[in-house]
């Protein structure tokens, strides 16, 4: 049995449900996604990292090409020359790998910041302000500052960890 990884093209914003169908299926895919903080917190915290692609590792000998092409939410297999191309395996684990670097660098060091530290927040409804930093909200992607504003008395405010910076100096 001869497997190998094929991209797979996806209808627009199908990604997810054509990922689990196949899953459901028995079909190995990767469907590689990044995580986003999103400005409206409604909106989806994962986007796909090759829109309207993903990878499914088959046999196509067994599967055939014009099975996943009339799977729901698909157009079929990239093909060059009318002919599927594989990926090789390789690209497939250094993708996995750089993605989880990166996220692994992306992801807010709850250690950067301790109770008192001087922050300047960077983004937001308060960029620009100084602030003191409180607490790490538990179980939320979230930190407390004081920010003293409009009279002197410091207010509590939660923010995003990428919303605020260590401050270069006391104030």
């Amino acid at each position: 049995m001869s497997f190998h990884w094929y991209a797979l093209h996806v209808k627009p914003h199908k990604e997810p449900s054509v990922h689990q169908l196949l899953c459901s299926k028995g079909v190995e895919a990767y469907y590689p996604v990044l995580k986003v903080t999103p400005v409206n917190p409604r909106a989806r915290k994962e986007r796909p990292f090759f829109p309207g692609y993903m990878f499914v590792k088959v046999n196509l000998i067994e599967t055939g090409a014009d099975t996943l092409r009339w799977t729901e939410g698909t157009y079929g297999l990239v093909q060059f020359g009318g002919e599927p191309t594989s990926v090789p395996d390789s690209l497939i684990g250094e993708l996995k790998e750089q993605l989880r670097k990166y996220e692994a660098s992306m992801a807010p060091d709850k250690s950067d910041f301790s109770r008192g530290d001087h922050v300047r927040i960077v983004n937001g409804l308060f960029e620009g302000y100084d602030a003191i930093f409180d607490t790490h909200i538990s179980g939320k992607d979230r930190v407390q500052v004081l920010l003293a504003y409009l009279n002197a008395q410091p207010k509590k405010v939660l923010l995003d960890p990428s919303e605020i910076t260590k401050a270069k100096r006391r104030f």
